[in-house]
């Protein structure tokens, strides 16, 4: 083999990986993986694809060994490779925000409509947290929220915190997170919080990024 053939397969080999990335519902799944394993219906569920097409977009990453299967009773539940598949995916967003202007103006003027704009950086966060000066809210839902979150936090999702809304303090901030600065969850909290008279604002990153951060703690 050549040298110039060599290449040639190795970048055709690398391109399987950024085909598999390059596509909005496949950079939304690796998402939702990263929260934890999932069955197909529920990414179903929480994509609102089909769910032929959420079966293919997993194919995909599959094949491009991206994602992983494994049977449980009657359901396959699909989850990443590994934790490098999500530090590409967030990099791959660092660079998304710093080169695309019109994603800046999308994220800004979605959360200055839900009173979200200001948010709170995961080191604030974890001293915060040390100092006792927060209520650490995870407002994803439950099945997500057992598969592992932010130590100390308690899980309320979104769908359930109007009603249970009463049960929390009003003598401290709270801080919402969910799985993500593209996940919107966090800022409908913060947005319903604020207009019951909470202080609230939402962590910027989300679950996976304080793993990253924190390996091997839960």
């Amino acid at each position: 083999m050549d040298v110039r053939e060599f290449k040639t397969q190795i970048y055709t080999e690398l391109a399987t990986v950024t085909k598999a990335l390059a596509n909005p519902h496949r950079l939304e799944v690796i998402e939702l993986l990263a929260q934890g394993p999932c069955s197909v219906e529920y990414i179903v569920e929480h994509t609102r694809l089909s769910m032929a097409n959420a079966s293919q977009h997993l194919q995909v990453l599959k094949k491009a060994r991206l994602a992983k299967a494994e049977k449980k009773g009657r359901y396959n539940y699909y989850s990443l490779s590994n934790s490098r598949v999500y530090e590409v995916w967030k990099v791959l967003r660092e660079l998304g925000f710093s080169q695309n202007a019109e994603i800046e103006r999308l994220i800004r003027d979605f959360r200055n409509a839900r009173q979200s704009l200001e948010t709170v950086s995961l080191q604030d966060l974890q001293q915060r947290i040390e100092n006792n000066e927060v209520l650490v809210l995870d407002v994803r839902p439950n099945e997500e929220y057992e598969e592992g979150h932010i130590p100390g936090a308690i899980s309320i999702p979104t769908g359930q915190l109007k009603e249970r809304i009463k049960d929390l303090p009003r003598d401290r901030q709270i801080v919402a997170y969910c799985r993500g600065p593209l996940c919107a969850m966090a800022d409908d909290a913060v947005e319903l919080l604020k207009q019951h008279g909470f202080e609230s604002k939402r962590l910027e990153e989300g679950y996976p990024e304080w793993m990253l951060q924190n390996p091997g703690v839960e």
